[in-house]
């Protein structure tokens, strides 16, 4: 943007409000267009693809120039804002008309991926979080919220890790940070795709002190304090929604961060992101938006409290056994529209007629929901249901306020319903005798003049008319008739009658739209009173509609009540991987069991890759969650002890954006799990050590295994090919040894896809490799190579006497990056070629230097032997 410019006023208006906007994109109102100017117009046309323009073509420095028509800005706001930048609306704040010179403009509100409130319909279902983000000492004070529902919730974390997690694990799109935090750790939110806005309140409002009222510490009262500023500063206008805050602690839930829940599949599927195989795509059978998003919620965070799981556990016991009572309540939430929402809508002071009646149309179905929990007569249900408030009074305001099917626009009329207001109603009488006299005086004027085609017409230039063809032009009485405009075809006329009746009839409908527009209003101010009732009220209403969502999947898919057990034991009768079972087929799958009593904490399993042992695995996992949001589960049987942490150490990838490797990923997730795991932990390892050579893999796992087995005591599912490594059953009092069966049948391999005590007898790779199509003759080669390696001297492992110190100093080189598998690295002879090759510059070198020093190493490695 120019430094210095001969600047138009209303260049000059739009300079110094994009000064105060400088990391958005400003929409400045210019009659029918938003216009955006110089760099915002330059970067704004190449991603919203639009033709570039100059304002002052002529002028040595023409601005760079492009605009959206207003009507479908929301459409190109949504491209900008889901590419993760801001758009601030400018509008005319007075009518051109009677503006003093330069309109008056100014920001009515940023939109950005955090405050987005445009509802998508694939997007009913998801939150859209915002975040803050405050420093006090050593502790990280965190909050977010959704804006469209109000909820706030907080806590505080010791570590910035923990903050990332909590980041993504939220999915959230933007959050707000003091000035004064560390670049650092900007960069490393950055690296998330995480907007980062840097402000400031600009001042202590009201707000702040209500939902941050039942607030102590320091770091967690300023961290909403950023949150609930930068809502008050960036959408300029009433957050009567917003909810005191809620605070939680990690530690009172089961913890899984987020590759756990990556690695599960609970959200998104590892195959293409999709919902679609996934726990939530299973088990969302919710009839409400808000429904599905509390069920999300409660995957992201599954209970530690026994009696909450109980409690859930009886009312979904109590709708599986009432098959009809669960259909009526079925169809009542049905007809129950996002409560949530509508109350955001009804305090942010956009909600319309049509949000009316819907919210209507849901607090309807109250009594009737009531009524289904009153038939069921159960202590636990009449507790429920004397919590659900029918919020009366507002469903008879809106009936008799509001026209059953009103139009989107709360400003052009046609909205309240005759009746409610009595100036309203004479203004309508007024316009409705006014055309009638209309009607009345066509047909007096055709009789007086005798021109049968003479018709009077309305338009917004000139108002009501008389228009006579040409042809009768010359019957007019020009003694009352005046001229008004010359058609090809006819003439139109005005007479002083028509002109005083005129102005009666707009006058009543110009001050019956206004009227009906402020008595919206005030019906909305109304309604606005409630907004907590109706908050209230929908959390039950979603809670109920979670519920009845485990009772209709446990029906259908055969699922049984879990039993939390006080020792650590795990008694799963087949077991069954819930989504694989739905994708599969009951018939299909073979289900398997889990058995582990309280003094062994590791199976150790083994079997062919394909064979099932990462679906049993995760099987046992999804078991786990699912018990602790209170569903039941897929199996015969279930006894499960209440778990606190879930980690995976699943599937192969790089970690991109951080430089590591499969093999140091892989490392770090275990080590993860060694240093935070306790004895009422779940620990899920799928090949810990293939990354790296043999018997480095092989070194790592038994002694990870061994870690396991005499300091961290979890319940733990370690799949191995390292064979070897059965052998410590005998050894490990913890470990036990299973395996997932298959046979060969004619010299093809059959997977039984059944877990049977003890270890594999072979690993299968080559059949496998069949399977996969590889070349006959690259088959039978390795089954060469296979049949001579097995004649040579088994290895064997033996539990190390120094366990501790190994393994340690496994994790510890771990943490920092990087992994020395050999107290005694042995020399490289290739080091010396190695550095003359890295030392060499060929940018710098001709092509024959270049040539030259090919020929030296080649010399050199020849003599090495290489």
């Amino acid at each position: 943007m120019p430094q210095k410019t001969k600047d138009t006023p209303m260049m000059q208006q739009y300079l110094s409000i994009k000064k105060d906007y400088p990391d958005a994109f400003l929409f400045y109102r210019i009659g029918d267009f938003y216009e955006m100017f110089y760099d915002d117009a330059i970067k704004g046309s190449q991603i919203l693809e639009l033709t570039l323009t100059a304002r002052n073509k002529n002028a040595p420095d023409p601005i760079p120039m492009c605009g959206v028509p207003h009507h479908a800005a929301d459409n190109y706001i949504e491209i900008l804002v889901d590419k993760g930048y801001k758009v601030a609306i400018c509008e005319q704040l007075e009518d051109p008309k009677e503006a003093k010179g330069m309109v008056k403009r100014g920001i009515i509100k940023l939109v950005t991926p955090g405050t987005n409130l445009e509802d998508k319909p694939n997007q009913s279902k998801e939150n859209n979080y915002l975040a803050a983000l405050f420093v006090n000492k050593k502790t990280f004070g965190f909050a977010y919220t959704d804006l469209s529902t109000g909820e706030v919730n907080v806590t505080s974390f010791v570590d910035f890790s923990q903050v990332k997690n909590e980041l993504l694990n939220i999915r959230c799109k933007e959050i707000v940070v003091a000035n004064n935090l560390a670049e650092q750790w900007i960069k490393q939110i950055n690296k998330l795709g995480i907007l980062v806005s840097r402000e400031e309140p600009q001042k202590d409002y009201a707000e702040v002190a209500f939902v941050a009222q039942s607030l102590k510490a320091v770091a967690a009262k300023q961290a909403v304090k950023y949150l609930i500023s930068y809502l008050i500063e960036t959408q300029k206008r009433s957050l009567a929604h917003l909810q005191i805050a809620k605070v939680y602690t990690a530690n009172k839930y089961l913890q899984m961060d987020h590759t756990v829940q990556n690695n599960l599949e609970l959200f998104r599927s590892l195959r293409n992101g999709d919902k679609s195989g996934t726990l939530v795509w299973l088990l969302d059978e919710a009839k409400t938006a808000m429904g599905s998003r509390l069920l999300k919620k409660w995957l992201q965070r599954p209970l530690l409290d026994r009696q909450q799981l109980q409690q859930r556990q009886a009312i979904v016991q109590i709708l599986l056994d009432n098959f009809f009572q669960r259909s009526s309540l079925q169809d009542y939430l049905t007809k129950v529209y996002d409560l949530e929402r509508l109350a955001g809508r009804i305090a942010f002071g956009n909600v319309n007629g049509r949000d009316l009646i819907q919210l209507a149309t849901s607090l309807k179905q109250v009594p009737k929901i009531k009524a289904v929990l009153r038939d069921l007569n159960e202590p636990i249900i009449n507790d429920l249901m004397t919590q659900l408030s029918d919020c009366q009074s507002v469903v008879e305001l809106i009936q008799q306020a509001i026209v059953d099917d009103p139009p989107i626009s709360v400003t052009e009329g046609n909205l309240i319903r005759s009746g409610y207001n009595q100036q309203l109603d004479q203004y309508r009488e007024a316009m409705k005798n006014g055309k009638t006299w209309i009607a009345q005086l066509q047909t007096q004027e055709q009789k007086v003049t005798g021109i049968k085609n003479l018709k009077i017409g309305f338009n917004r230039v000139f108002g009501y008319y008389i228009e006579v063809t040409n042809a009768n032009k010359d019957q007019v009485p020009a003694e009352r008739y005046q001229r008004k405009q010359t058609l090809t075809n006819a003439e139109r006329y005005i007479t002083p009658e028509l002109k005083e009746k005129e102005r009666l009839i707009l006058e009543a409908e110009d001050k019956s739209t206004v009227l009906e527009h402020q008595l919206f209003v005030q019906i909305r101010d109304q309604i606005k009173q409630q907004i907590a009732l109706i908050q209230s009220l929908a959390q039950k209403l979603a809670f109920l509609d979670v519920l009845q969502s485990f009772a209709v999947i446990s029906e259908r898919y055969h699922y049984v009540q879990p039993q939390f057990v006080e020792d650590q034991q795990i008694q799963i009768v087949d077991g069954r991987h819930p989504v694989v079972e739905k994708v599969l087929g009951k018939q299909k799958y073979i289900p398997n069991s889990v058995q582990m009593d309280a003094d062994t904490s590791i199976l150790l399993i083994t079997g062919p890759n394909m064979s099932g042992k990462s679906t049993y695995m995760r099987q046992l996992a999804l078991i786990v969650i699912m018990a602790q949001i209170g569903c039941f589960v897929p199996a015969a049987t279930a006894k499960v002890p209440i778990f606190d942490h879930i980690f995976t150490r699943i599937g192969a990838a790089d970690d991109l954006i951080s430089g590591n490797s499969t093999f140091m990923v892989e490392m770090m997730e275990a080590n993860d799990a060694l240093q935070h795991a306790t004895p009422h932990s779940l620990i899920i390892f799928d090949e810990i050590g293939r990354g790296t050579a043999t018997y480095d893999g092989m070194a790592l796992a038994q002694a990870i295994v061994e870690y396991l087995n005499n300091h961290v005591h979890a319940k733990t599912l370690f799949s191995t090919h390292y064979h070897e490594l059965t052998a410590l059953a005998d050894k490990l009092k913890e470990v036990q040894n299973v395996h997932v069966d298959a046979t060969e049948e004619n010299g093809q391999l059959v997977f039984l896809h059944k877990v049977l005590p003890g270890p594999a007898d072979k690993s299968y790779g080559i059949h496998v490799a069949k399977l996969a199509g590889l070349p006959p003759s690259l088959l039978q080669r390795a089954q060469k190579i296979l049949d001579q390696l097995e004649q040579q001297p088994p290895r064997t492992v033996t539990p190390t006497t120094n366990q501790e110190t190994t393994t340690t100093q496994v994790i510890a080189e771990a943490q920092n990056g990087q992994l020395s598998l050999f107290n005694e690295p042995q020399p490289n002879p290739y080091d010396g070629l190695l550095q003359q090759l890295k030392a060499a510059n060929l940018l710098k070198m001709t092509p024959l230097e270049s040539m030259n020093l090919l020929a030296k190493l080649q010399d050199e490695l020849a003599q090495k032997g290489g």
